[in-house]
């Protein structure tokens, strides 16, 4: 049976006064791991007994970022299915888009990451080294684009 994982694409919106357009000051948050290769990715974990994907989209972000739902803002409209082989068996990981409400708010990590990075598109493309994690961010950014 292939392995379930669900998370958050985390993104904020910075008040800047030099940019005109408000797609310059997006930036996504992800976290890196302290296990493995220590790759970089967006808040996410297996879905437990009982849990909707949701609930557990909400649950991993509060676990390994320190963000609590109701820091957040759930964007409609956006919802993306990951599909790749971990350790010979197949995973699918399903990513919603939340927005931070402040901009300023802590990240707290658990022991799973090491660091945490608030990046530009750029940036956060060159970070995440899997090929489809640069086209899912490369899409939510065309997403946020096109809703303003």
């Amino acid at each position: 049976m292939a392995v379930r994982a669900c998370g958050l694409i985390i993104y904020r919106k910075l008040q800047t006064a030099t940019s005109s357009k408000v797609t310059d000051s997006i930036e996504y948050l992800l976290l890196q791991t302290s296990y493995g290769a220590h790759h970089w990715t967006p808040p996410k974990g297996h879905v437990d007994p009982g849990e909707d994907d949701l609930q557990t989209a909400f649950r991993e972000t509060q676990e390994e970022a320190g963000l609590q739902a109701s820091q957040l803002t759930l964007i409609e409209g956006y919802k993306k299915e990951l599909h790749y082989p971990v350790h010979g068996k197949p995973k699918t990981v399903v990513y919603w888009l939340a927005e931070m409400k402040d901009c300023n708010t802590e990240i707290k990590l658990s022991d799973e990451h090491q660091a945490f990075q608030w990046l530009k598109l750029e940036d956060a493309c060159k970070f995440a080294e899997y090929e489809d994690m640069q086209a899912m961010l490369k899409e939510v950014h065309q997403f946020l684009c096109s809703r303003e």
